[in-house]
């Protein structure tokens, strides 16, 4: 019969050989392949059985002599390293077919890749979505290895790098690791086995900071884990989300949603490699807006929600003032209670209407002139007026009140950028501050609710109070 078998002999090791390969082996006349691979196979040929080398590099001239040998009568089987049907001969084979108009059957037997063994080393890594890049530009151009690279970064796919270096390609594997860490963390999870199955195997786990490309060489399989990859001692474990349910139980349906809709966002962030006092509020405020611009937007005096959040903890915040009711509407009510906070708002307050009408000015700035002799020590929370957030600066310079902290998100087109930068030269006071034009009570109230949930942070588990 004329045949021949394309198949897979695994990564080096006799047990990673599968039954179905041992049994084509054994049934062929003629074995053609690179001669390291025969050693693989050999015991288990039948006596007479021949092996063909042609060579590293000579696939085509490898692919010709199996049909040649077929066209013979002769049983043939091809096999490459791996799975033959992953970067081996198994395409080649096809298109072969296809170009000499034969009708040869083609039978193709699936290997254990090499990326395969080299997971099963480093424990559970492909436990997810993932995808295999090869780095060699024999016969792809490096433009669009590059584009895979960035997508796959981007995407936040699990990686396997096929054929990271060779004796010409040294600086290949040193750009993948500059662009990953574009998009990743750079704790992100690597691995890479060296021989993988073979006596000399190596294996190493590391981050995508100390990933070392000059550690590596062709005989290395490299892995990069996606942003939920962890190690447990030196295991390497990307979670498929079987356990995400039990961590959530307890959780309302409103909460369910926003810890899902956070673990998105901090997947999707430019620059997630930030601390978790910037990080918290700027996932609220995403969030709230669905608005990634809001990475560049929020802008934050150091440790400024540690700080604020400690005068929860400590009794000094007891008082939020908000310029609007929208803004105090947004604020939890679960989480003003469970931690005895007042929220109060003077804009329909008869006093300040009659302030306004005396002295011609706005019924924002009158409230906060109110609010500065009642809670001069206030969070004071601004999502709309900048005209409001202009007075309390006012009022703090001339000595009327120190807030104990401004959370600046006015919205507009008049003096609302203004407000904003006259609001940071108070170094004292802790601020987080949205720039530009951009802003609304419901940006306001979301940063205070990233304030009073900042212990939830680095579970990275919104919505308690939802």
């Amino acid at each position: 019969m004329k045949k021949i078998y394309v198949a897979g002999i695994g990564p080096g090791s006799p047990d990673d050989i599968t039954p179905a390969v041992l049994q084509a082996v054994q049934d062929s006349d003629v074995v053609v392949g690179y001669k390291y691979y025969f050693q693989f196979v050999e015991r288990y040929l039948r006596p007479g059985t021949e092996c063909i080398d042609t060579g590293m590099k000579k696939e085509r001239d490898r692919a010709m002599q199996a049909f040649q040998l077929a066209e013979q009568g002769k049983t043939v089987c091809v096999i490459s390293s791996g799975d033959a049907g992953i970067y081996g001969m198994t395409p080649l084979i096809y298109e072969m077919q296809r170009e000499r108009g034969t009708d040869i059957d083609i039978v193709p037997l699936p290997g254990i890749s090499a990326f395969q063994k080299a997971a099963s080393l480093l424990g559970a890594p492909m436990g997810h979505d993932f995808c295999v890049v090869s780095m060699s530009d024999l016969m792809t151009p490096w433009q669009l290895i590059e584009r895979r690279i960035r997508c796959a970064a981007e995407g936040d796919f699990v990686t396997a790098v096929y054929n990271p270096k060779s004796h010409g390609r040294y600086w290949q594997l040193h750009r993948l690791k500059e662009l990953f860490l574009q998009y990743r963390h750079e704790d992100n999870v690597v691995g890479y086995v060296r021989q993988a199955g073979r006596e000399d195997q190596e294996v190493k786990v590391t981050t995508l900071r100390d990933f070392d490309p000059d550690d590596v060489d062709m005989f290395t399989i490299v892995i990069i884990g996606n942003s939920m990859s962890y190690l447990d001692g030196s295991t390497f474990i990307t979670p498929r989300g079987y356990y995400r349910d039990r961590q959530e139980q307890g959780a309302s349906v409103g909460q369910s949603i926003m810890i899902k809709s956070f673990q998105t966002i901090r997947g999707e962030l430019r620059h997630p490699d930030i601390p978790l006092w910037r990080l918290w509020p700027m996932l609220h405020a995403i969030h709230t807006t669905a608005d990634f611009d809001m990475e560049n937007l929020v802008w934050m005096d150091d440790e400024a929600t540690s700080r604020l959040y400690n005068k929860v903890q400590d009794g000094t915040l007891r008082c939020i003032v908000t310029d609007v009711t929208m803004a105090a509407s947004g604020i939890r009510k679960g989480a003003l209670e469970r931690l005895g906070i007042e929220v109060v708002c003077y804009i329909n307050d008869p006093r300040g209407a009659e302030m306004a009408r005396t002295l011609g000015i706005t019924r924002a700035q009158a409230g906060m002139r109110l609010a500065a002799e009642e809670h001069p020590d206030a969070l004071y929370v601004f999502g709309n007026a900048p005209t409001a957030l202009l007075e309390l600066c006012d009022l703090i310079r001339r000595g009327k009140c120190q807030p104990c902290g401004i959370i600046g998100a006015p919205v507009g087109f008049v003096h609302v950028e203004e407000s904003k930068h006259a609001a940071k030269p108070f170094k004292n006071i802790p601020k987080i501050i949205i720039e530009g034009r951009k802003g609304g009570s419901n940006l306001a109230a979301t940063l205070v609710n990233s304030i009073l949930t900042f212990d939830d942070a680095e579970l990275l588990r919104p919505g308690r109070d939802v």
